[in-house]
């Protein structure tokens, strides 16, 4: 695959570790790591695509192996591996049920690509099981997983980072630390945006579920629903059983690094405007969005999601802005700029490993880093990037971005526990309905 090939090329002339205010970024090359000659085993759950970016990393740690490929579609875990094969040079154990992989005491470490109903559900069971636990963003399909999922970890103690991978990049790190130290004086505002061109999805028609896929456990903790011709294996994003919408699909990273620049966690307040405006069909989420996170110190956060519709004048597909009473910068996953108040450039500074940004696989450096600092902090106990107490904060942003749009006005939240003050109608989103026997408990 041209694209590994092109990555693994500018990770082999990565740079050295770097401690940027107390955030460990560690270098690439895996020999020099204290305690790495200590074997991680490790499974993926849900191999089709974004799972690709987790393999190629996790073949860059000599110590670590996948021991099995894990998906609920035969015809994905066929073409997964002759992928493995030609990318990573064996091919894993495969299985169709998880749970029989959380059994395998030779695991050590699970990889949670699934959809995203299935994440917080099979995290906590992972934990269980004694796994430490590597979950793609977003880690909950609502509020009451983010809260249940934070306490499972706490309850096992074990090593649970979520996949936004930018907490990772050493470009943005220096950022954050150059903020702190003043480098654009009072930071204000914090502003995400994600532009893509997505299609239609149409009217979905019922038809005989594919004889490869198991549909009953593709669905799991979800209320039971028919199996239709337009859900399976991506467009489930933009259904509201299963998915979160693209605040969630995409905004959490870049709202996540908002907030980190901007030193701050849950806000007052969050309001949200959007609607679908484009294809009649049966998306069920907004396609054009822009919340604001309202904080007491006078901060604050947008986001701003074009699904379907490109952001004009042309801009990045992705990125962040940081605003300040002295300057502003920019930020994505491959590069720091600093301006002054007038817009002129002061300086550049790259990430030195390139990423992906606005496909669905996102493989890149920055997965390298953020598997490799996952391994450092179980083989070592050291702090991971993005550990899912603080990372489900971020999702909580997303979830009440989400629930501010259901509502149609502006939700007010206590900023100590995320919960939305007054508000009957607005809090019956805080919890989903589960199949009978598949609710998720500690």
């Amino acid at each position: 695959m041209k694209t590994r090939r092109d990555f693994i090329k500018k990770t082999a002339a990565g740079g050295a570790a770097l401690s940027l205010g107390g955030l460990v970024m560690p270098s690439m090359g895996y020999s020099n790591i204290l305690g790495a000659n200590d074997k991680i085993n490790v499974a993926v759950i849900g191999v089709r695509s974004r799972a690709k970016a987790h393999f190629v990393a996790i073949n860059q740690d000599p110590n670590a192996k996948v021991l099995y490929s894990c998906d609920v579609d035969d015809k994905i875990l066929e073409e997964h591996n002759v992928w493995c094969k030609k990318n990573i040079g064996y091919v894993p154990k495969v299985e169709k049920d998880f749970r029989k992989v959380l059994e395998d005491k030779k695991v050590d470490a699970v990889f949670i690509a699934t959809p995203e109903h299935w994440h917080a559900p099979m995290a906590i069971m992972a934990l269980q099981a004694g796994k430490h636990v590597y979950v793609e963003k977003p880690c909950s399909h609502n509020p009451h997983e983010n809260e249940l999922l934070v306490a499972a970890q706490k309850k096992y103690g074990l090593k649970v980072q979520m996949g936004n991978q930018q907490r990772s990049a050493q470009s943005s790190a220096l950022a954050v630390k150059e903020i702190r130290e003043g480098i654009i004086g009072e930071v204000y505002k914090g502003e995400a945006y994600y532009s893509s061109n997505r299609g239609s999805i149409g009217i979905g028609n019922k038809i005989e579920v594919p004889n490869t896929l198991d549909w009953d456990l593709w669905q799991g903790p979800a209320p039971r629903e028919d199996y239709r011709d337009n859900i399976h294996p991506y467009n489930w994003h933009w259904f509201r059983t299963w998915g979160t919408g693209e605040i969630h699909n995409n905004g959490t990273h870049e709202i996540d690094i908002c907030r980190w620049a901007l030193g701050v966690d849950l806000p007052e307040s969050v309001t949200s405007f959007g609607g679908k405006y484009t294809f009649k069909d049966d998306w069920e989420f907004v396609d054009n969005q822009q919340v604001t996170y309202k904080y007491a110190d006078d901060k604050f956060i947008t986001w701003t999601g074009h699904s379907r519709g490109l952001i004009k004048p042309d801009q990045p597909g992705r990125g962040i802005t940081i605003y300040g009473s002295k300057g502003m910068i920019t930020l994505s996953r491959n590069d720091y700029n600093l301006y002054n108040l007038d817009g002129s450039l002061i300086k550049k500074v790259e990430e030195g490993v390139e990423s992906e940004t606005t496909n669905t696989v996102g493989m890149g450096g920055l997965d390298v880093n953020h598997i490799h600092n996952f391994f450092s902090a179980i083989r070592q106990d050291t702090s991971l990037n993005s550990d899912i107490n603080d990372a489900s904060i971020s999702t909580m942003l997303c979830h009440l971005g989400n629930i501010a749009q259901n509502v149609g006005r502006t939700i007010h939240i206590n900023p100590t526990t995320g919960k939305v003050k007054d508000d009957d109608e607005a809090m019956s989103y805080w919890k989903r309905e589960y199949q009978n026997g598949w609710e998720p408990k500690l």
